[in-house]
């Protein structure tokens, strides 16, 4: 939605956005794995319902829809950098924070076409505390019902599924650095240090501060494999307006593309 003193000056309707998702070849059948922002659209007739329902619309329940809902605040804040917390305050949010559930902690930057999804119905969550998925249609089960909670981006993770399955990642007004699966390369080349992270858990009906392995991953070089995806026409976008690019491309060969990237790339002797 535009600020106040903005005057709405086009719309994006259903049929548009799903005409531009067509041109791009989103269809029937389709396992996609969506990232989605919503402000790059500019005004929505309905908002993120109507995006989501575009999308599940075209690939239809023998499809299957994948996104990233990521809980990021319900991590221990002394590993807070966006904002850092004072450390005085460490021990009372640890004290005060609610254990996980995903069907109401409160997801972290994932955008309103995320929230949408994840509350429409026949929806299934993965387990991790904080950097679950959501799934629907065909293949939603074998996507989320076994993510791991150490690594919880690598082998055993929806992310490895999309790739086994050759999934597509559907782009809406964001870049390669919003692609989830992408993560995987950098579990295949262990290429970041292994951290120590931990989330507010219920066990037994208890909160319980729960520790787990995991890499410190950054996504900030994703954007880099950009110019071999096109070089061999793996990527297929479409401008919806001046600023909202449609991209998609296949989950294996993009992650395959960064796994050589960062085999290349990575600084090995840091982390080994």
């Amino acid at each position: 939605m535009k600020k106040q003193d903005e005057l709405i000056e086009t719309v994006i309707t259903k049929e548009s956005l799903t005409q531009a998702l067509e041109s791009v070849g989103i269809g029937r059948n389709m396992i996609l794995e969506a990232h989605v922002s919503l402000s790059s659209l500019g005004y929505v007739a309905g908002g993120a319902r109507t995006v989501v329902d575009a999308i599940m619309d075209l690939i239809t329940d023998g499809g299957t829809l994948l996104m990233a809902t990521q809980t990021a605040d319900n991590t221990d804040p002394s590993e807070w950098v966006n904002p850092p917390v004072l450390p005085s305050l460490w021990q009372e949010i640890r004290d005060s924070m609610p254990a996980y559930n995903p069907e109401n902690t409160d997801l972290c930057y994932m955008g309103k076409v995320a929230e949408n999804f994840r509350h429409r119905r026949n929806v299934i969550y993965s387990n991790h505390p904080a950097v679950s998925f959501a799934a629907w249609g065909r293949y939603a089960k074998l996507l989320c019902n076994r993510q791991s909670m150490h690594f919880p981006l690598a082998e055993e993770s929806p992310a490895a599924r999309m790739y086994e399955l050759k999934g597509y990642v559907l782009l809406i007004g964001t870049d390669l650095s919003t692609a989830t699966c992408l993560h995987l390369a950098e579990y295949r080349t262990e290429c970041r240090p292994i951290i120590i992270r931990s989330s507010c858990t219920l066990v037994d009906g208890r909160r319980n501060w729960k520790r787990y392995l995991d890499l410190d991953i950054d996504s900030s070089d994703f954007e880099k494999i950009r110019a071999q995806l096109t070089k061999k026409n793996l990527i297929r976008e479409i401008m919806l307006n001046t600023s909202c690019r449609i991209q998609v491309f296949p989950v294996s060969a993009a992650v395959d593309e960064a796994t050589r990237y960062f085999e290349k790339n990575a600084i090995y002797d840091l982390y080994r």
